[in-house]
């Protein structure tokens, strides 16, 4: 939906630039922090009952008495959170490194879980577009408004998503093949395709499953509750991990066999629902708790709000959706290519680790002051909440990518070099790695965007992008795969997203009569610089390192990681400072004000 021209003109307003007065950026700081907790016409969260960060049953009504939590707190909440169910998760697939390499099992779980793991991802992700949908009009409402608003939300998901899971068991074969005809051309292929085709039946129910975690995911941050739902997917690891264990004590055959693959295969995919089982029980109990829905069906369509959250959910759906149409793309490639997808899911992991835990601290809060400043006459405040956005985004992101280009070899040996994992295996991981690694910032970037378009109510231009990216994507897999093999896939991928922010920020800029984006283009310059002095830091370290000790021991592993990583990090830390930016003064004074020492 698009929103009326400003009332301020047709003046293409900038926002304030580096040197601003930045007394008045922290004027307008407090002046929204103060809003969130005063003005209900700004206000996009509903009056709900915390939860307590380490109990969410514990007591409710504590938080009544409460100022709402500031975005600084959230951002705390949500990084523990996401960090504990990172480390699980990495955990997780260290555990699958070592059990299955890259052979039949996990290039089959790679195939078999495009499905599954696309809704999962899709539906059930926070930040995805349930998420959003749910908190872009939940938090305009009441609880008692919330309540039967929820339960017929996820009654009409649930019964469109049965019909999902009851396709996929029947035509799993037909469509592992759609994912991965490249299979076909091998003995070794047709082995892959029946442990994937397997594996899909048993993950066919996470379809609904997935729905419903996104329902809950957008439920419980909508009533203030951001503990619960952000470490929750670490359930999911830790039935994978148990699932594992158990395959240990009985494998069932010798490592490499096919008896092995078959019976790992089932393991993986049977680990995999019952996560999925585990992470939507323990979130519809502290959302029944919270007196924000139940497990019972209500079939009132026509109550206010379930068309505009359909409004929302499903462009949005189909937006993100067509960018993870991308996997099935890259899998189709990728199947052509011996290994492939084993190395892509594996590098992925490494490189989601840390975008997922960072992409939550800044999106999570960012969503809900978007919300607040959607009306014209608050648009130069939301321009000024969007650079933050993109300043954050690029102080996160560019150095991140920088070290994980430069240690990506020391980092997959350390992660995943053991057992059925051998040095060709980590030398294929880390090539995926470093193309992964190059487009974490434009990925990360166009998610801010899309949060933008969600919050003004507008998920069809997302979409719309996204159906172009696709044609690129497919395009840009056959000319990169074929000079770079299955690091080409992931280059791919960046390309694409790069695209993709591109033309969201042109198309917002036309949208609010100006954004501003100018003024971007010499701090992102000089973050960009700093990020490539940052990684050849790293990268001297690591040589220097590698000169005095010749042991590829894991200790000597994990201090040249320790001593690359934390010499490019103080680098980048000394220089970023020196850019004078608002988003980085401005951070720095909360954490003096936060933490004891500095006080």
């Amino acid at each position: 939906m698009a929103l009326p021209e400003s009332s301020h003109g047709s003046d293409r307003s900038q926002p304030h630039s580096d040197q601003g007065d930045q007394n008045n950026q922290d004027e307008r700081d407090e002046q929204l922090d103060s809003a969130q907790a005063s003005d209900k016409n700004l206000n996009c969260e509903p009056e709900a009952v915390p939860i307590d960060p380490v109990d969410p049953a514990s007591e409710p009504d504590q938080g009544k008495a409460n100022a709402r939590r500031s975005l600084f707190s959230i951002a705390g909440i949500v990084a523990l959170a996401t960090l504990l169910s990172k480390v699980f998760g990495l955990f997780r697939q260290m555990a699958i490194a070592a059990a299955f390499g890259v052979g039949a099992a996990v290039d089959a779980y790679n195939y078999a879980y495009v499905v599954p793991g696309f809704l999962l991802v899709l539906l059930g992700g926070i930040n995805g577009p349930f998420h959003s949908a749910i908190v872009s009009v939940l938090s305009k409402r009441n609880q008692k408004e919330a309540a039967p608003l929820v339960e017929t939300i996820t009654t009409l998901v649930a019964g469109a998503l049965l019909l999902v899971s009851i396709a996929l068991v029947f035509f799993a074969q037909p469509m592992i093949d759609l994912v991965a005809p490249g299979l076909a051309g091998s003995p070794e292929g047709m082995e892959i395709r029946a442990i994937a085709v397997q594996q899909l039946r048993i993950m066919a129910p996470m379809a609904v499953l997935a729905g419903l975690i996104g329902i809950g995911f957008g439920t419980l941050n909508a009533s203030n509750q951001y503990w619960l739902p952000s470490v929750s997917p670490m359930f999911s690891s830790l039935a994978v991990l148990l699932a594992i264990g158990f395959f240990a004590l009985a494998p069932g055959g010798e490592v490499g066999s096919n008896a092995y693959a078959v019976r790992g295969g089932m393991i993986l995919a049977w680990g995999t629902l019952a996560g999925a089982i585990f992470q939507w029980l323990a979130q519809i109990s502290a959302q029944w708790r919270s007196g924000m829905g139940s497990l019972r069906l209500r079939f009132n369509f026509r109550l206010p709000g379930v068309r505009q959250i359909l409004k929302i959910m499903l462009p949005a759906t189909f937006s993100s959706g067509l960018l993870h149409i991308n996997v099935y793309t890259d899998l189709f490639f990728a199947s052509y290519i011996p290994q492939a997808a084993a190395a892509l899911g594996y590098a992925q992991l490494l490189v989601q680790t840390p975008l997922g835990l960072l992409s939550n601290i800044i999106l999570v809060p960012l969503l809900p002051v978007f919300c607040r400043l959607t009306e014209p006459e608050d648009w130069d405040e939301l321009k000024v909440r969007i650079r933050q956005g993109m300043m954050l985004t690029a102080i996160a992101m560019l150095p991140l990518s920088a070290l994980i280009m430069t240690l990506a070899l020391p980092a997959v040996r350390l992660v995943y070099e053991r057992f059925a994992f051998d040095q060709s295996a980590s030398r294929l991981v880390a090539s995926v790695l470093v193309a992964y690694g190059a487009g974490m910032f434009v990925y990360l970037g166009r998610d801010v965007m899309v949060r933008v378009f969600y919050a003004l109510g507008d998920g069809s231009t997302p979409f719309k992008v996204s159906m172009v990216g696709v044609g690129l994507n497919a395009l840009f897999d056959y000319i990169f795969v074929q000079q770079f093999g299955a690091p080409g896939l992931a280059l791919s991928t960046a390309g694409v997203n790069l695209f993709s922010l591109i033309a969201l920020v042109w198309l917002l800029d036309r949208k609010l009569n100006g954004l501003g984006w100018q003024s971007w283009m010499k701090p992102l310059l000089g973050i960009t610089v700093i990020s490539a002095i940052a990684g050849a830091t790293s990268w001297g370290v690591l040589w220097g390192i590698a000169q005095l000790w010749q042991s590829d021991g894991a200790l000597i592993q994990i201090v040249q990681l320790a001593l690359a990583g934390g010499g490019g990090l103080l680098v980048f830390g000394l220089l970023i400072v020196r850019l004078r930016l608002p988003e980085v003064d401005r951070a720095w004074r909360m954490i003096k004000q936060k933490l004891p020492v500095f006080r």
